[in-house]
């Protein structure tokens, strides 16, 4: 019989004195109760969006525990020229014991925007991923069954030039301007809607990159580098690509999106996408690309356009700073409407190339001016005089 002897080891009290042994009235809840949640309760998009991104005003009790070269900590309000009210106010004095305690949640406005689209990790993913499905699936189908050699010799063309040359004002918007406003937002709320707003872009540039390989394989003499040529080059592009340009350089997080979404948007990307390609592609034998161009429709008109609406009508109907983000949105639209009217115009030569041509030019432009004086209508903003242009 063999005998085995203990070994000595120190054992765990618990004296109820270590972490998470106080109990608290909700000590068993399973919903985060320090934000006021938009409606009754709150929903799982807030438990897993509000204060992911920290705020010194509210819990971080040495400050920002980060800064740039230039001394400024964390993500500086200061970023955009527009204001949500508490703004202004300054960051609580900390000292030896004070903790997390500061403002009242929220301490300024903008922790208030909530995404409709109710964006997050899971939510990009799946979308993204069904959309990827579908096309793949359209595409394939479209090869099995030769519908590509009932293509108009014209339009094979305009495919490769103009069709192909819209992936670079996705991927420059989606890379430099969306991504970059993603980081300078001072919520995460903000920063969910911005960086799925990025990522649509870049998928959609994804899209037609890919797409331009397929066709490469199927069609005979498609000429798969023409964008890069008509991108570069062909006078009725370079007004969109210098808008682009310049859309990409804009240093305040808020006229990036607003210039983007609110005017570049309707007055040009949905002008080239649903006035022009939608409407040409059938009449020319071609069913395949409408579903591409058409994802992108969708994803600017029933998802980045949804979070944009209430993002800026909180900034115009703001109880302190309402007068002033309307004055400076409003110098915004007089800058911005007149470079995306004039980038417009320089592609209507597009409109006579294929051989089925889609409707007037004009009574194209006439409905997207219509479009984004609703989209002002809905922001409480004036048209500016500039849209007559």
């Amino acid at each position: 019989m063999t005998t085995t002897t203990e070994r000595s080891v120190p054992k765990p009290v618990f004296t109820d004195a270590e972490a998470g042994a106080k109990v608290f009235p909700d000590s068993t809840s399973r919903t985060f109760n320090y934000f006021n949640p938009a409606k009754r309760k709150q929903s799982h998009y807030e438990d897993v969006t509000v204060e992911v991104q920290p705020d010194p005003r509210h819990y971080l009790a040495q400050g920002w525990l980060y800064g740039f070269s230039d001394g400024k900590g964390g993500y500086p309000l200061e970023w955009t020229a527009l204001k949500a009210w508490g703004t202004d106010r300054p960051e609580p004095t900390r000292g030896p014991g004070s903790g997390g305690k500061g403002y009242d949640w929220p301490a300024h406005g903008w922790h208030e925007f909530r995404d409709p689209n109710e964006e997050w990790e899971l939510t990009l993913y799946r979308y993204n991923a069904n959309v990827v499905r579908q096309l793949n699936q359209n595409v394939e189908a479209a090869r099995q069954a030769k519908a590509f050699e009932q293509w108009n010799r014209n339009w094979v063309q305009f495919v490769a030039q103009h069709v192909g040359a819209w992936m670079h004002v996705d991927h420059g918007l989606g890379l430099y301007l969306f991504a970059n406003a993603n980081r300078r937002a001072p919520t995460n709320m903000h920063n969910n809607a911005i960086s799925v707003n990025s990522m649509h872009r870049i998928r959609a540039a994804q899209d037609l990159a890919l797409y331009n390989l397929t066709l490469s394989e199927e069609i005979e003499d498609f000429d798969g580098a023409a964008h890069l040529t008509t991108w570069d080059s062909d006078p009725a592009w370079q007004g969109v690509r210098e808008t682009a340009e310049q859309l990409t350089a804009i240093w305040d997080w808020c006229e990036a999106i607003f210039a983007a979404n609110v005017v570049f948007e309707p007055l040009v990307g949905e002008m080239f996408r649903s006035n022009l390609v939608q409407q040409a592609a059938p009449a020319n034998g071609d069913f395949v690309t409408p579903t591409l161009v058409g994802a992108e429709e969708y994803d600017y008109a029933e998802r980045d356009l949804r979070y944009t609406r209430p993002m800026f009508r909180l900034l115009v109907d703001d109880k302190e700073f309402a007068d002033h983000n309307k004055k400076i949105l409003q110098q915004w639209l007089a800058d911005w409407v007149p470079r995306c009217i004039a980038a417009v115009r320089t592609l209507q030569p597009l409109w006579s190339q294929p051989d089925a041509k889609p409707p007037r030019f004009e009574d194209g432009l006439d409905r997207a001016k219509s479009r984004f004086a609703g989209i002002l209508s809905d922001l409480g903003l004036q048209a500016p005089k500039e849209l007559s242009q």
